[in-house]
């Protein structure tokens, strides 16, 4: 079985390895085995390490079922050779601070909100752990979000030490585990202050001052449980520093400081609303005066006039509304649409006396232009990759006044 440095020190970068075993598994990629190895295999939610073997890079590093841990590298190695290993250390020092940061995190949600942690991701750009909450809860409040990360944040402060161990079996019996290990032999605990103790085979810190912030950055429900998505360490530093340039580059274009941000975008929002308010009733105005100019170039079928119209910016209501002003009268039928930036909405509809399904005249409309949309059989809505949509209605109305 291959001994694992990292058991023992986390903070070895660089090693000498003899090499036991060295096969090519694919082209150019090749699948060695080391007498013993401080790269870390994909395991419990950690990603593996990187860094080069022997001259070659790595690709990947796991273990099999009897604890060979096998690495997948880009160089030939020749077996009975000693080769230097050396770990890409920001990749490892950054998991190694996630993963420190996920037991204080599970720990203070196990020992304030009685939750249990039943999956952990370390992600490229964030991690997160999946909650199991007492009563079956799937959220947790914003005074829930800061209690954890300011117990979380106390022990970081205090620099709590973080200790990894094997204890015996009497002596594992006696610790106060948060949950029972998955394993039964050559059980590891990490040991966080004096109220964080769990079997982990990862890698940690030497203390929690190292791990430098922890920060909740989400929690939501997620497949029947409550997931918390965090960023901890250079992860939580680079993100508060981006999202402080935003939040300066925002307080200056409003001419304000930051603190007067939220209250500044309300108004500015407030003031957008009213002027779209005001723009869309001067546009269902503009559109209602239109009304008898489509009532004189509406094609005539019999005694019913079909009006079409394209509008510009008027919207769904603003269509209703013109499309109810024109079929006021009788012997009328309102073909509208008003034009988006994927294609149109459109709105038909028809005078109580005029004899047609106008629903399933839009629904065939739309469906001919890559669209979808449908109703009753005197008002219908929809929408259309294209205005052609009107004509082709107007074609399918004609052919049915035709038969009568």
């Amino acid at each position: 079985m291959t001994k694992r440095l990292y058991y023992e020190d986390s903070y070895v970068r660089t090693f000498e390895a003899e090499v036991i075993e060295c096969t090519e598994k694919a082209d150019g990629v090749f699948l060695i085995r080391l007498d013993e190895s401080a790269f870390y295999p994909t395991s419990g939610g950690q990603p593996y390490d990187t860094g080069t073997l022997g001259g070659g890079q790595i690709l990947n590093v796991y273990a099999d079922e009897a604890g060979e841990v096998w690495h997948e590298a880009d160089k030939k190695l020749t077996a009975g050779d000693r080769v230097k290993c050396e770990i890409d250390w920001a990749r490892r020092f950054d998991h190694m601070q996630q993963h420190a940061g996920e037991h204080m995190l599970a720990g203070a949600v196990h020992r304030l909100l009685k939750g249990v942690t039943i999956g952990l991701h370390l992600g490229k750009d964030d991690s997160s752990i999946d909650v199991s909450l007492p009563g079956g809860r799937t959220n947790i409040t914003e005074a829930e979000i800061r209690m954890l990360e300011d117990d979380v944040n106390r022990h970081i402060q205090a620099d709590v030490p973080i200790k990894c161990y094997f204890p015996d079996e009497e002596t594992l019996l006696r610790l106060p585990l948060r949950k029972p290990p998955t394993v039964t032999e050559n059980v590891r605990i990490v040991q966080i202050g004096d109220d964080e103790y769990c079997a982990c085979g990862g890698t940690h810190p030497s203390s929690a001052g190292q791990v430098g912030l922890v920060k909740i950055i989400d929690a939501r429900p997620s497949r029947g449980k409550m997931r918390l998505t965090f960023l901890c360490g250079m992860r939580a530093f680079r993100d508060y520093r981006n999202r402080f340039d935003e939040l300066e580059r925002a307080a200056q274009s409003l001419s304000t400081g930051w603190e007067n941000l939220h209250a500044s975008v309300e108004a500015l929002n407030a003031r957008m609303k009213d002027a779209e308010y005001h723009l869309r009733q001067e546009k269902k105005a503009a559109a209602l005066k239109t009304l008898s100019s489509v009532y004189e170039n509406a094609a005539r079928l019999g005694s019913v006039r079909a009006g079409q119209h394209v509008f510009d910016g008027l919207g769904m209501e603003g269509l209703r509304e013109a499309a109810s002003e024109f079929i006021k009268e009788n012997g009328r039928i309102a073909l509208f649409a008003d034009r988006t930036d994927s294609g149109v909405l459109l709105l038909f509809a028809r005078s109580a006396d005029v004899d047609i399904h106008i629903g399933k005249v839009l629904t065939d409309a739309a469906k001919a232009f890559g669209g979808k949309g449908g109703g009753k059989s005197d008002f219908a809505q929809g929408a259309a990759q294209s205005a052609d949509a009107l004509a082709f209605a107007l074609t399918q109305i004609q052919t049915v006044f035709d038969k009568i």
